[in-house]
């Protein structure tokens, strides 16, 4: 049971179960022992088992009140109480019934068990077993002195000790466990450190793997369809401003809220990294035609808004390499859930089962991005149909921007 526990919390949570756990097994045998007692007063009227009723009661009073506040206090109490409580009823008992009672009575064993298992409520192996047999001395102390004034037979009482030997046997076995979790929590600390290194590292991976597609591998292709001569000034400095990123390693952090590697002067959609990713597009001549409600893109947390706005570029930039057309169009909606981007083209379309491995585009820029803010990517596409991809992000809860003029 600790092991799924914290080394510091484990005692704590075991103590408290384990006293719940005695205070209702404490319940119960009082419970039972009052009405044994309350059905003979009523079967033999002219006894007087009364003040053994009384004393059952109080002891319930005491243990409500321990498992209310579960102090030293109450503790100490509970035993005072519960010693007072199992001497009358012996001593009531044995003086009407003299003859047919002895100290190993079962109501008697009731009473002494309730006093006995309260020891749950130690936290310590050796304390709650040394609380335990005080219980049971006190208890049978007791009943041997009322037994000697009332004249009753005296006979040990072996179920009120049994129940003794296998509350220590249980506590025996429940810190023996407690010492081997001890010596077992270092290795689970180091399994769930290496756990997370592993998932730092896999995300860092996919990360990398995605910048390398959108910066080195798409500049390749625009210098390639570019003009015979100088490159335009826009492609060489968004060249340039990429190498800076990858150089500076700015792209292993991840971007804050208002803050990170796209933030301008401008504030709204205008500054988000999607209305980058189409602008970047239409430089490269491709056609974007934007419809839905572009600023429901500002419910993305920064890191999400980065997600989306590189995986939308990279879904452009395949556009213009493989569908054979010249214009997309990209929507944006959301809810107070979610935000949908769909990037929608009429080109020539393809087959995503077919799509060799070394074609990373959709499956790293895309798809494992998206996946890795914990998006989602569906893909409708079949050759000379066109091609529509929608992403789904949950969105964060925020206070609405206003319009963008």
């Amino acid at each position: 049971m600790s092991l799924g526990l914290p080394g510091h919390l484990a005692p704590h949570s075991e103590s408290r179960a384990f006293a719940r756990a005695a205070h209702v097994i404490s319940f119960v045998v009082l419970v039972a022992a009052l009405l044994i007692v309350i059905a003979l007063q009523s079967r033999w009227p002219e006894s007087t088992l009364w003040p053994a009723a009384v004393s059952l009661l109080v002891f319930l009073v005491v243990l409500w009140l321990l498992e209310r506040y579960r102090t030293t206090l109450f503790s100490v109490l509970y035993l005072i109480v519960g010693t007072v409580s199992v001497y009358s009823l012996v001593y009531t008992g044995t003086l009407q019934f003299p003859d047919v009672i002895a100290t190993d009575n079962f109501v008697f064993t009731l009473a002494k068990i309730a006093l006995t298992v309260v020891g749950g409520a130690g936290i310590g192996v050796l304390k709650a077993t040394a609380w335990c047999v005080a219980g049971y001395l006190l208890g049978e102390g007791v009943t041997i002195v009322a037994a000697l004034q009332t004249g009753a037979a005296i006979v040990p009482d072996i179920t009120a000790l049994g129940v003794v030997g296998v509350v220590s046997i249980m506590f025996t076995v429940v810190g023996l466990s407690r010492q081997r979790v001890y010596l077992a929590q270092p290795s689970l600390q180091r399994a769930a450190r290496d756990e997370q290194l592993s998932d730092i590292r896999h995300r860092i991976e996919v990360r990398a793997a995605a910048m390398l597609h959108d910066t080195i591998l798409n500049h390749l292709a625009a210098v390639a369809v570019s003009p015979d001569g100088a490159l335009r000034s826009n492609l060489r400095g968004r060249i340039e401003r990429d190498l800076q990123v990858l150089v500076g390693e700015e792209w292993l952090v991840t971007p804050a809220e208002g803050d990170g590697e796209w933030a301008d002067d401008r504030s709204g959609w205008f500054a988000s990294r999607l209305y980058r990713s189409i602008d970047e597009a239409r430089d490269l001549g491709l056609e974007v035609v934007l419809s839905g409600d572009p600023n429901a893109i500002q419910r993305l947390d920064a890191q999400r808004q980065l997600a989306v706005g590189l995986a939308v570029k990279q879904c452009l930039v395949n556009v213009i390499k493989h569908a054979d057309t010249d214009r997309a169009e990209v929507v944006v909606y959301g809810s107070e859930a979610e935000v949908s981007v769909m990037i929608i083209d009429a080109g020539k379309g393809f087959s995503e089962r077919e799509t060799s491995l070394d074609r990373l585009g959709l499956r790293q820029s895309v798809r494992r991005r998206i996946e890795t803010v914990d998006g989602t990517v569906q893909v409708w596409s079949t050759p000379g149909t066109g091609t529509s991809i929608l992403l789904r992000l949950p969105a964060v809860d925020r206070v609405e921007p206003e319009v963008a003029p």
